[in-house]
């Protein structure tokens, strides 16, 4: 049995030899020393209950039998559930030696209040709940929450990292996010945002250093993809510039995941960054900054799995639905390492992984 921590260079290379002449060339792509499926398990959508719960967990080990190595969530991703699903689902999976813990790249997300099981009923719930996990306990202050609903201060992240290892039953994160901490510029100045930046860096190397967290980045929406003048912008050199502050040359933010699909392809289109002096798109940024791309909403919550203009299918070929050529057009853009796809049931994650069967598409098409 294997005793890894987390994934491996080596557990993830035996992962992607399992599927040799299965998939097709291309769709396994190796960023900071792993292996990492072109297409990975998305876990947003859905409700809590415990249909969906089951659905999830089949679908997660449905996902690994067909060739898909990079499994997404985040804390607040249906009130904590979607964590647990993944949790009990690689639990079952390593028991019985169908997976190993290094072969699987697993990223969880903190930053939003995340509830517990089942949403709020009132506001007066919600303030509760707040108050009497968060600010009774001492862990935060009021003053630490943005809009009642984001908080990105060490102590909160510590906590809602403790929890996701336990919703995980993991005790190593792969890849650890804060939750688009652009959330944080509606009430607060931009120095004032890089401080508390910093400081949750701080605390992101300590869970590095303590063996609970690989690497760590930025889950986005709206930041990297903005106007460089947008009040909530965000530059990538400087968020790397906050790291390299904590951490010098050797720091661990390596990752970034923001919105990239057929209506939104800001990443890959607008001159909204600088690099080096110059200016330029994100994705030509991170590539320069040594940054993972892992694309969200490569079919924009379904909207992009029907009715797609004929161009699409007549430029991107042997896919036999447009919720497929959305995955194929995210995933062979240049500069995305993986295009995440919700997958809350068996068949959709049959269907998108069909598309693992065939190579990226090349930049012509």
């Amino acid at each position: 049995m294997n005793q890894s921590r987390k994934a491996t260079t080596g557990g993830t290379s035996n992962y992607k030899e399992r599927f040799a002449g299965i998939v097709a060339e291309g769709h396994f792509r190796q960023s900071q020393g792993l292996w990492m499926s072109s297409i990975g398990f998305g876990s947003y959508l859905g409700a809590p209950d415990e249909r969906t719960d089951d659905a999830y967990r089949n679908a997660v080990k449905r996902a690994v039998e067909l060739g898909c190595n990079a499994f997404d969530t985040a804390s607040n991703y249906r009130y904590q559930r979607s964590e647990r699903n993944i949790g009990d689902a690689f639990a079952e999976l390593f028991a019985q030696g169908k997976a190993s813990r290094d072969e699987i790249i697993v990223s969880t997300k903190g930053g939003y209040i995340p509830f517990d099981t089942t949403p709020p009923s009132s506001r007066q719930e919600m303030t509760s709940y707040l108050e009497d996990t968060f600010i009774k306990s001492g862990l935060c202050e009021w003053d630490d929450f943005v809009q009642s609903s984001h908080c990105m201060s060490p102590a909160f992240i510590a906590h809602q990292l403790d929890q996701s290892l336990r919703n995980l039953k993991l005790e190593c994160v792969d890849i650890y996010y804060i939750h688009n901490p652009e959330s944080q510029l509606a009430e607060v100045s931009r120095d004032e945002f890089y401080k508390r930046l910093h400081a949750v860096f701080e605390f992101l190397e300590t869970a590095v250093a303590d063996g609970r967290v690989s690497i760590y980045g930025t889950a986005t929406w709206n930041g990297y993809r903005a106007p460089s003048d947008s009040p909530e912008a965000l530059s990538l050199e400087r968020v790397i510039k906050t790291a390299r502050e904590v951490a010098g040359a050797n720091h661990h933010f390596k990752v970034v995941q923001l919105p990239f699909n057929l209506a939104m392809t800001e990443a890959s289109t607008n001159i909204n960054q600088t690099l080096n002096g110059g200016k330029s798109t994100f994705l030509k940024a991170a590539a320069g900054l040594g940054v993972t791309v892992v694309s969200s909403a490569s079919i924009l919550q379904s909207r992009l799995s029907s009715g797609l203009p004929p161009i699409v299918s007549a430029s991107l070929r042997g896919l036999r639905t447009d919720a497929q050529r959305a995955i194929q057009f995210a995933r062979s853009t240049p500069g995305i390492d993986t295009a995440l796809v919700g997958m809350s049931d068996i068949a959709h994650v049959e269907e998108n992984l069909e598309v693992a069967k065939i190579p990226p598409a090349p930049a012509e098409e």
